[in-house]
């Protein structure tokens, strides 16, 4: 069995498009984690891995901390945690 040119075209097309996948995926599994991050959240890292575990569940927890990397936080609330109010 010889291989002639487009069977070499098409292992260069199957690569090409692997590649994209796979790079779509890291930057949409990275992007809860980048936001997060850029909007300074406390609970930035836990956002990250929240969206990188869910590649292993099939992008199940991924709409989740994308919506978790927007919610807003009151710092000073989170500061005055246990005192009582004045």
């Amino acid at each position: 069995m010889q291989l002639d040119f487009f069977d070499f075209m098409a292992f260069v097309v199957f690569g090409i498009i692997t590649t994209l996948v796979v790079s779509l995926v890291v930057v949409i599994g990275s992007l809860p984690g980048k936001i997060a991050t850029a909007r300074k959240h406390p609970q930035a890292s836990a956002i990250n891995v929240a969206s990188w575990i869910s590649l292993l569940t099939l992008g199940l927890l991924w709409p989740i901390a994308f919506v978790w990397a927007f919610i807003e936080f009151s710092p000073s609330a989170s500061n005055n945690k246990g005192t009582s109010p004045s």
